[in-house]
């Protein structure tokens, strides 16, 4: 037993993949997969296809680890605030207004599990499932999941998807898949990654506010209500107002903190400050960087490419010191919880809502028939200031 045990650890120091009865992949002895590559490595478990740890060089050359989650694996199907850290939340991610839709004159119904509204398809959405681990290489990793019809209330016919996640040098690529098998149905997705640059090691704060955040091609976004729910009225955003992440490559994520309107930005009657918003990409020229996010402190910046219309902003408004960092993050005694406003998740998707706004013609990119594919593609690139 003590050598098959050397052996292993051996395999995982090396990179090599571990593999278990039948040669089927299975996770390390604390039940992560790990893949890796020159600059990064990254770490998954099967509950939501869920990436748990992101490590990447710092400007010392020292790898830290610049995405939220716990240090037991098994914590997270049983968190009772289940924040949907870095997992795949589905089949139709972010809100649906007043929890229904219509698809060819039928309305269906879904759970309301965010006051009115829907949000990732309520609390059985596949973020809460096991996906199966069908592929396991080095450098990439394969989870499939089959969701059955009405397994989430109000979302009809069965749906199979398919999530890879793969490294390259300093780079993290993610794609995702899923068809329709039987009967129309929404579909929309994303990866739900939240980051703090920082580890959470910068003395002088935790907030991410001094975090740089330019989104070059995203002057409008999606007017949204207290529940942060589109409105369907489309803004711009003037130079150095509240939501401009487009006029300058300097902007902090905290540029307007002090501007009238910053608390309850996000809604909430006042309770939200800072961002929970939709911003659009658009003529952005094939495999543009549309967001980097940078940190000053770390040296760190992330540059993130995609194929979808436009990205979710939120600035971790919820969160609220109860849930503990990982080991490999923080300042004991200083900073050892996530707070509010320490964290920011960037997530690539269509239009919120869309099915509930023909105006904006995105039915055809959000409503899938039998045997038709859904597609999604991101990367994040990591390099230094």
């Amino acid at each position: 037993m003590r050598l098959s045990l050397l052996v292993a650890a051996a395999a995982m120091e090396a990179g090599c993949v571990v593999m278990g009865h039948k040669g089927r992949p299975r996770p390390d002895k604390d039940g992560r997969y790990t893949i890796s590559a020159k600059g990064i490595k990254a770490q998954f478990i099967p509950y939501g296809a869920t990436l748990t740890n992101l490590y990447v060089p710092d400007k010392n050359g020292k790898p830290i680890d610049v995405v939220l989650g716990y240090d037991d694996v098994d914590y997270y199907p049983v968190d009772p605030s289940h924040p949907v850290y870095n997992a795949i939340p589905g089949r139709y991610a972010n809100r649906i207004a007043n929890g229904e839709y219509t698809i060819d004159g039928v309305t269906y119904y879904t759970e309301k599990n965010d006051g009115p509204n829907t949000l990732h398809s309520g609390t059985n959405n596949w973020s809460y499932r096991f996906w199966n681990v069908t592929a396991h290489t080095r450098d990439s990793i394969t989870f499939s999941l089959l969701d059955e019809s009405e397994s989430s209330k109000g979302f009809p016919g069965r749906v199979e998807s398919n999530v890879t996640y793969s490294v390259s040098e300093n780079r993290w690529n993610i794609k995702i898949t899923a068809r329709s098998l039987d009967q129309k149905t929404p579909i929309l997705l994303n990866q739900h990654t939240y980051f703090n640059l920082d580890a959470y090691r910068n003395p002088e704060t935790d907030k991410i506010w001094e975090h740089g955040l330019y989104l070059p091609y995203s002057r409008r976004y999606l007017a949204a209500d207290q529940g942060s729910v589109p409105t369907g009225d489309i803004l711009t955003a003037a130079p150095g107002s509240l939501n401009d992440f487009a006029s300058s490559p300097d902007l902090r994520l905290g540029h307007a903190r002090d501007l009238p309107g910053f608390e309850g930005n996000c809604g909430a009657d006042g309770a939200c400050q800072g961002y929970n918003h939709y911003f659009l990409i658009e003529d952005a020229p094939r495999d543009a960087v549309v967001a980097r996010l940078a940190s000053g402190f770390s040296g760190v910046k992330a540059e993130l490419r995609t194929d979808q219309p436009g990205v979710v902003l939120y600035s971790c408004n919820w969160s609220d010191g109860t849930a503990r960092l990982k080991k490999t993050q923080g300042i004991r005694g200083k900073h050892e919880t996530v707070t509010r406003s320490s964290c920011v998740a960037i997530e690539a998707q269509d239009w919120p809502d869309g099915i509930n706004h023909p105006e904006w013609n995105r039915l055809d990119a959000q409503i899938f028939g039998p045997g038709q594919l859904y597609s999604w593609e991101s990367s994040w690139t990591f390099g230094l200031l």
